[in-house]
């Protein structure tokens, strides 16, 4: 899977080592549906049930890469859905953060995340919209739905020197994936990266602007 889609194709290649081999040993079979485990390592996005799914596994890494984490980060991923992406997360850095809107799937996660020994990511059931306040500020953030303005309280939880990307566009359209960094005086900048297509993201995101 890393060989075949992450580098050589006529797009970004994936070229952080750790990234790479975080993608190499998390089992992502063990996240998808079992009637689609033919399929669970191929270059697109699988249905994970309850209108949702999993990243195809090249989004998966460019945007952890696109982060930057260093070892010893405290990150947080708005929309768990499996647990994959997380998993991923969980081997660059321990101090892994996530939310779940649809309860179904939070629970299928924190159990699998147990399963799996990945004792130490902390996941709740709750709109990501909001973020986690009491564990914040995140040195990074991932949202893996798509929204259409990005959530001011995610930008408040953001430390200074950190980044945060997300699927920034309508619901069911092609969508920009944006980087927002904050820097050390708290000034924000943000860059377009590549156009994606995710499901989007529900809750209070829906009702306008916090």
């Amino acid at each position: 899977m890393v060989k075949t889609q992450m580098t050589g194709f006529m797009r970004d290649d994936v070229k952080d080592e750790r990234v790479l081999e975080a993608m190499r040993q998390v089992p992502r079979h063990l996240f998808v549906p079992k009637n689609l485990l033919s399929s669970a390592h191929d270059d697109n996005p699988l249905p994970i049930g309850y209108g949702q799914t999993i990243s195809q596994p090249y989004i998966v890494a460019y945007m952890t890469e696109a982060l930057r984490i260093k070892s010893g980060d405290k990150i947080l991923e708005i929309g768990t859905g499996s647990g994959y992406q997380a998993a991923v997360l969980y081997d660059l850095t321990t101090h892994v953060y996530t939310i779940e809107i649809v309860k179904p799937l939070a629970d299928f996660a924190r159990e699998l995340f147990e399963t799996l020994g990945y004792k130490q990511i902390h996941s709740k059931y709750g709109d990501g919209y909001y973020g986690w306040e009491e564990h914040a500020p995140f040195d990074a953030i991932i949202v893996t739905a798509a929204a259409g303005h990005v959530p001011p309280p995610l930008v408040r939880q953001l430390a200074p020197g950190g980044r945060m990307i997300i699927p920034v566009g309508g619901p069911y359209e092609v969508q920009n994936l944006v980087v927002v960094t904050k820097s050390k005086e708290g000034e924000l900048r943000t860059e377009t990266l590549i156009p994606v297509r995710f499901v989007p993201m529900t809750g209070q995101i829906e009702k306008g602007k916090d």
